[in-house]
């Protein structure tokens, strides 16, 4: 067989001009292999502005005279062969542009792997040889992640989740989380983590929101393959994989993307459609077909490659929007004179139906915090086609209403009630994420009124709701044990909390919601769908309680929910029930195991034929201070 010439074919060459090589990371980058018999490594870049294009490394003293790279014409892409460069070898691309005399050292866009910061050069690797044990999961995570499926996410950011005081406060590394994340999410019940941003980003501070390696894992805390195995435990133990991307923008550092061949090459070049004043950071062109081709292909990576079972888009609105975060005079509209995005729109389709058609089995989660219409629907019906959008609606209003004190809640009864009005508009996930527990929000546990029994016990009561209300979940780190502190991404989440007993309480209160909320059809399988909800009473302000059914599809799966968001117990409180029979209290915040007080309902209550809100039956209960009761009937 006749050696190769060029890594990439002619046909690869084509594909990537048309925007449509879904697989570039196998092409572009750095790739190991053979040319005239020697050892080396492949290197490609798309750089169509350059005048010249070399790898510079380690191996050749950061000469930029010794390896130049050789055009592959118009599609602007240079590439070459080093002999003698094998896996381990630090390098990136000296660039001489056409325009300006701009020279850049830049790291490689399509790189695997990189220095840890703050130094910033790429790393050849092979991503290949990794045995992955999750055949299980791999074969039955369709079910796992649908929409009928029970789903609660428990938000993590890599870094942070546990340090190791003892050795000044290191974090662990990917092959030392994998173990206890996975016992622990295992035993609280989760269904799926998800990571802040894994993508390679330069500053710690960025939480990885600012990626600069698209297809690099960070080196902060190992190899490519320690993160596979991180996947890999997770998956073995039945828990799904989600990742924070972030296609929105990127960082301006000179080694990045930024600038890349003496061109605004991945960004605009005028800063009312390029530049993020905000953040600081550069916003993708994704009307020119190679930048949303190398988004595409990175989205298909990371599921391909590291076995990855959702994409959480971060900052979806910034995308829709040309005058987002921008006054008058600082954006340019759409050709039609208005304010969409039309090629953020027609990328995010086109990302959505990728994904859904290369992998059917995973879900796209979109971070979406204004009403942008059907960002949960089916592109051929005019949707984003994302699987699941998150409710900031939901958790902004739940939050103002949970910080007042009691006494005035009845003025502010609608603050609940209002996010049924559009529940089923989309597929929504209702979140509690570290963007509520940073910047001076307060944690969780603080935004509760009251002494510190009221403060428990309204989170248990919120946290209740939340798991009975319809919706996907997702708690971040730290709020399952009601930490003190707000976020600190250079510190542990405070478990020595959990010694005291309103702390553990509390982590036991949320392991028993994802329990109930795995065994119970009534709150997962027809979440998105009216059918699956029904009001008992709405109105009833003034006590500040709110009494609603959730139902499965067999009309036997109901469950009964009533919420009482004042410190005082109600007594012989009427609700109104579809069924005769006994209906047995399955839950209750208030119970003593969850340093609650007590106060409940003896195992439960029979139906009486006493009409109650449109109901034939009725049950006569007692409503724990600041607590949620949940009762399904005995047939």
């Amino acid at each position: 067989m006749a050696e190769r010439e060029f890594f990439l074919s002619d046909f690869d060459l084509h594909l990537f001009m048309e925007g449509t090589h879904y697989r570039t990371w196998e092409k572009l980058g750095a790739h190991p292999g053979v040319k005239n018999g020697l050892q080396g490594t492949w290197f490609a870049v798309w750089a169509p502005n350059a005048e010249r294009v070399s790898v510079i490394g380690d191996f050749n003293g950061w000469d930029s005279t010794k390896n130049p790279l050789v055009s592959r014409g118009d599609s602007g892409i240079w590439e070459g062969f080093v002999p003698q460069v094998g896996i381990g070898a630090l390098y990136k691309y000296a660039i001489e542009s056409k325009v300006g005399g701009y020279r850049a050292e830049k790291t490689d866009p399509y790189g695997f792997f990189s220095e840890i910061r703050p130094k910033t050069a790429s790393v050849v690797w092979d991503l290949s040889g990794y045995e992955w044990g999750d055949g299980e999961w791999m074969a039955s995570r369709v079910q796992k992640n649908a929409l009928d499926a029970p789903i609660s996410v428990y938000e993590v950011h890599l870094g942070s989740w546990m340090r190791v005081p003892e050795e000044e406060n290191r974090w662990l590394t990917y092959q030392e989380l994998a173990p206890k994340l996975a016992e622990y999410v295992k035993e609280m019940g989760f269904t799926h983590v998800e990571f802040l941003p894994v993508s390679e980003h330069p500053l710690d501070a960025s939480w990885g929101y600012q990626s600069l390696g698209y297809f690099s894992p960070t080196s902060r805390f190992g190899t490519p393959q320690d993160f596979m195995y991180l996947v890999d435990i997770l998956h073995r133990n039945g828990i799904g994989v989600i990742i924070d991307w972030v296609p929105a923008h990127f960082p301006t550092d000179g080694h990045g993307l930024g600038f890349f061949d003496g061109t605004h090459l991945y960004e605009h070049a005028d800063p009312k459609k390029g530049l993020h004043a905000d953040w600081g950071t550069f916003i993708f062109n994704y009307g020119r077909t190679e930048v949303a081709n190398f988004l595409l292909s990175n989205a298909n990576f990371w599921l391909e490659v590291y076995h990855i079972d959702g994409l959480r888009v971060d900052a979806v609105a910034s995308m829709l929007y040309l005058d987002y975060s921008r006054k008058d005079g600082e954006w340019i509209p759409n050709e039609y004179g208005g304010r969409e995005n039309l090629e953020a729109i027609a990328f995010l389709r086109r990302m959505n139906e990728l994904v859904y058609r290369e992998h059917p089995d995973c879900m796209t989660i979109a971070e979406e915090s204004t009403d942008w219409p059907m960002v949960s629907r089916p592109t051929y019906l005019g949707g984003l086609g994302f699987g699941f959008k998150w409710n900031m609606g939901w958790m902004h209003d739940t939050l103002q209403y949970f910080s007042k004190d009691p006494i005035h809640r009845k003025y502010h009864h609608n603050d609940l009630t209002f996010s049924l009005l559009y529940a089923f508009h989309e597929n929504f996930v209702l979140p509690f994420s570290h963007d509520e527990v940073v910047h001076g929000k307060g944690s969780m546990i603080g935004k509760m009124p009251g002494d510190d029994w009221q403060k428990f016990a309204n989170l248990r009561l919120l946290y209740g709701y939340m798991y009975t209300h319809p919706g996907k979940k997702l708690l971040f780190m730290g709020n399952e044990i009601g930490q003190w502190a707000e976020w600190n991404h250079d510190a542990s989440v405070e478990w020595h909390l959990l010694q005291y007993a309103p702390h553990e309480g509390l982590r036991s209160w949320v392991k028993d919601l994802n329990s109930f909320l795995r065994s119970e059809p009534a709150l997962h399988e027809i979440d998105f769908t009216p059918e699956g909800f029904q009001w008992i009473n709405c109105h009833d302000s003034q006590q500040s309680v709110l009494s609603f059914l959730r139902r499965g599809r067999d009309p036997e799966d109901v469950i009964c929910c009533v919420c009482n968001f004042t410190p005082v117990p109600r007594y012989d409180y009427r609700i109104g029930v579809p069924h005769p029979g006994f209906w047995k209290e399955v839950l209750n915040s208030d119970s003593t195991y969850y340093w609650g007080s007590g106060v409940g309902n003896l195992g439960g209550a029979e139906a009486v034929p006493v009409s109650a809100f449109g109901y034939g039956h009725s049950l006569s209960v007692t409503l724990p201070p600041l607590g949620i009761v949940v009762f399904r009937r005995v047939r």
